[in-house]
């Protein structure tokens, strides 16, 4: 029985220091945190906004939509369609069709630009796009053939 009163020494002493560090993380829980700093003032506040971007408005572009076809005049979904300026290499807008062989893409106005149809074992097939006058240039419709004329 002399164990005893030693178990129950340690026993009080670790319920004790449990009681005593759960206070000490309640008593930090509460307290505030500390504001964060303010951002750093510098020079007249126009002076950022000089320097950013101008704001692009899609407003006046011009859309180019359509649809693409198959050889038995079913509709073709996931063709593949490249768009640029006339006269450049590079194409600079990508998309496919959706699955009802649709497509929209808008182009900045004011140019004359190349739509480019490709579909793998089908000829490619490209379509000149006038976007100088800024009204719709009404649905394109593209019949893909297979490559070779073959039916």
């Amino acid at each position: 029985m002399a164990c005893v009163p030693g178990l129950l020494r340690t026993a009080i002493a670790g319920i004790t220091l449990v009681l005593f560090l759960g206070l000490a993380l309640f008593a930090r829980a509460s307290q505030q945190p500390p504001d964060p700093p303010s951002p750093p003032q510098s020079g007249p506040t126009g002076s950022s906004s000089s320097k950013s971007k101008p704001h692009y408005s899609h407003a006046n572009d011009f859309l180019v939509r359509g649809t693409v076809f198959n050889e038995k005049a079913m509709s073709f979904a996931g063709a593949q369609l490249r768009i640029r300026r006339a006269g450049e290499k590079k194409f600079r807008w990508e998309s496919q069709t959706n699955s009802r062989g649709e497509f929209a893409m808008r182009v900045p106005q004011g140019s004359d630009y190349e739509l480019v149809v490709h579909v793998k074992g089908y000829a490619d097939q490209t379509r000149a796009i006038n976007a100088k006058e800024g009204n719709d240039g009404g649905s394109l419709v593209f019949r893909m053939e297979l490559q070779g004329g073959q039916s």
